[in-house]
């Protein structure tokens, strides 16, 4: 079974990369915000072995690789959905909506209604507390002002990780406001 994998990114399609590890070519289901073909990158994976297949799941952080295997536990969350998860929300705000039992969050996640939503927290409210992330205590004081600044940059067609990486950095206690013209201020650095 493969868990690690560090080599440089040959190809980009869509949400899989091809990695080339000296000299083979490994074919990785990714959240392909930030990657870049020429960048040397590793990843943590998970191998899903099926009957017809055997697939690769890439994940640049522990923690987004341990909730992915946390969500698998899940009823009814397969490998995909789990991916198509990650790839909407940071590991961090994924985590203080479970602890929250925020449910409107978990809704607006593509492929999760109300009753997976009510799964998942019920489901998840033990595991995530072994979870180890940073700047989760970030994300949870402020989450009204956090969740409308994420809906006003989404609509800017900004993705969740560019809004999740610098509102993590936005001062605590900023008001809707603030974090929308600090995080327009982050991102047009990039």
């Amino acid at each position: 079974m493969i868990g690690y994998l560090s080599g440089e990114i040959k190809f980009i399609f869509g949400e899989e990369i091809i990695l080339d590890v000296a000299g083979v070519g490994y074919r990785i289901f990714v959240n392909p915000a930030d990657l870049t073909v020429g960048a040397a990158e590793e990843f943590f994976i998970h191998t899903a072995v099926r009957e017809d297949a055997i697939n690769l799941y890439g994940f640049k952080t522990r923690e987004a690789f341990e909730l992915f295997e946390n969500l698998l536990t899940v009823s009814g969350v397969g490998a995909k959905s789990a991916m198509a998860i990650l790839n909407k929300i940071s590991p961090a705000e994924f985590i203080a909506a479970v602890a929250n039992q925020d449910l409107k969050t978990l809704t607006k996640l593509p492929g999760v209604g109300k009753k997976s939503a009510e799964r998942m927290l019920l489901e998840l409210k033990d595991k995530i507390k072994n979870l180890q992330v940073e700047k989760v205590a970030q994300v949870v004081p402020n989450s009204s002002a956090f969740e409308d600044a994420t809906e006003a940059l989404s609509a800017f067609g900004y993705t969740s990780a560019e809004i999740s990486k610098v509102l993590d950095a936005a001062p605590q206690n900023s008001t809707t406001e603030q974090l929308i013209k600090f995080a327009l201020k982050e991102l047009s650095n990039f």
